[in-house]
């Protein structure tokens, strides 16, 4: 029975390591890192929510948009953090980037939950 958890463990491991292709998620704490590392950050908001506060920096390309594969303005080659107003349009949107092949990565919350500078 230790053998068959073992291996059942093993596996679940080796599957999690060989990655699923999928992007990267963080918490809201995290952007200000990614930030500073290079990311551009994209508020997937619609943009009278973005003209309201957004992070410093961070460009609009709202997840209407993006549902429609509206990409352009957004080049190819940058390393984009992904937010919107509370994680659930992100996660879209993150998907749809990843999937479109944009580096991408998801802000698990969103605005509602950002103690940092806004414009």
């Amino acid at each position: 029975m230790k053998r068959l958890l073992g291996l059942i463990v093993l596996l679940v491991l080796m599957l999690a390591a060989c990655g699923s292709g999928e992007y990267e998620t963080i918490a809201i704490d995290e952007v200000s890192a990614k930030q500073e590392a290079g990311y551009t950050v994209l508020d997937v908001r619609e943009p009278y929510e973005y003209e309201e506060a957004h992070i410093a920096g961070a460009e609009n390309k709202p997840l209407s948009a993006l549902r429609e594969e509206e990409f352009s303005g957004l080049p190819e080659d940058r390393q984009y953090v992904v937010i919107c107003q509370s994680g659930n349009r992100s996660q879209e949107a993150s998907a749809i980037l990843h999937e479109a092949g944009y580096d991408v990565v998801n802000v698990s919350e969103g605005m509602s939950s950002w103690e940092g500078d806004v414009e």
